[in-house]
């Protein structure tokens, strides 16, 4: 039988392209050679598409994107395409078909439904969620309000547009009527904890609005939690399954972006220094929250562990980081399931899902 063909698409317009490159390297690598052929295209931080066929230990460190042998590409929205256009120096198109697309794209158009879309209209299987899951988890507003609809505790919130930066005092004075400081500041539409900050006062907290308008046009401002941060990796379609929960000891005040990714002194558990009843609570919780947001072929689910082990859901990730270190693939290695198994049995979800017939 012949390989089947996967393009791994990274990078990205995102302000979360250096991880999605970091990711995307571990991937490659990840994903069994004996059954997959594995096609590179990589998206430049201006948004070009090309076929990359340079090295893989080049993709993280950014040289990919100035390699000699870079072919500009697109992804056909015809079905009939069933893959890319790829652009020779000639203005030749040549057809690179794929069987399947394995999203490594973080944050904006990545994991918002956008690029899913896309991959919907050329009717080409990838892995992990749908247009509407995606976009309902990337949007920390529609995140709260569904699961809440579902009976699932989440920090109190508010909500402000950029459109109401001009009330910005009486918006501030509304959320403190509503929150109790210290609060979060979070854009709604960003991941990585990319734009969060940490406010213990109304100025902290005009300014901390003010940065998360820098990268969204909507913040969502969240009580702040006492509690042990926690993560659950998440596998599957109609049956998802819950790894062990993960417990974060973040080096910095709250789990940031230079937290997660900069600071060697951030540290994980696996397993979470809970007790067992605690473990097996926070795993429903987190299958709940996968089923109600609609969502499959994987995502990451973020807890608070509370007094008294109440659990409050902070958000869900439907494209977490897949470096050596993250969570995900940490959480999943530990459940028995190797890096290869996961990337293999993720692009078997994704053919699953769309009907595909892989044997």
């Amino acid at each position: 039988m012949s390989r089947l063909r996967v393009a791994v698409i990274f990078g990205g317009k995102s302000n979360e392209h250096d991880v999605s490159v970091v990711s995307a390297a571990h991937v490659i690598k990840s994903i069994p050679k004996d059954k997959y052929k594995v096609i590179c295209i990589g998206i430049t931080k201006k948004g070009h598409w090309v076929k990359y066929m340079g090295d893989v230990e080049d993709i993280p460190t950014g040289k990919w994107a100035e390699h000699r042998d870079n072919v500009p590409c697109v992804l056909s929205p015809d079905p009939l395409h069933k893959g890319f256009l790829a652009i020779g120096e000639d203005g030749k198109v040549s057809q690179v078909k794929v069987d399947c697309v394995f999203p490594v794209l973080h944050g904006k158009n990545g994991e918002d439904g956008t690029i899913q879309g896309l991959f919907d209209l050329a009717e080409i299987p990838y892995v992990g969620c749908d247009l509407i899951s995606s976009a309902n988890c990337m949007d920390k507003e529609l995140t709260h309000t569904i699961l809440e609809a579902h009976g699932i505790i989440t920090a109190k919130w508010c909500t402000m547009l950029e459109s109401e930066l001009d009330h910005l005092d009486e918006k501030c004075d509304w959320m403190e009527n509503e929150l109790t400081y210290p609060m979060f500041v979070k854009p709604a539409n960003c991941g990585s904890s990319v734009g969060i900050s940490k406010v213990s006062n109304k100025q902290e907290l005009k300014s901390g609005i003010k940065m998360a308008f820098s990268h969204d046009k909507k913040v969502v401002v969240e009580q702040g939690v006492v509690g042990v941060e926690c993560e659950v990796a998440v596998m599957g379609n109609d049956k998802p399954f819950a790894s062990t929960v993960g417990e974060i000891q973040a080096a910095n005040e709250f789990y940031d972006y230079e937290a997660k990714y900069q600071n060697a002194e951030s540290k994980t558990l696996i397993p979470a220094t809970f007790s067992k009843n605690a473990i097996e609570a926070v795993r429903e919780q987190a299958i709940k929250a996968y089923k109600a947001m609609g969502c499959c072929g994987l995502a990451r689910v973020d807890f608070f562990l509370c007094e008294n082990d109440t659990i409050i859901l902070n958000e869900i990730n439907t494209l977490p980081g897949h470096t050596p270190i993250s969570m995900y693939p940490q959480l999943m290695a530990h459940e028995g399931i190797s890096f290869e198994e996961q990337e293999d049995r993720l692009i078997k979800l994704a053919l699953e899902r769309a009907g595909v017939d892989y044997e």
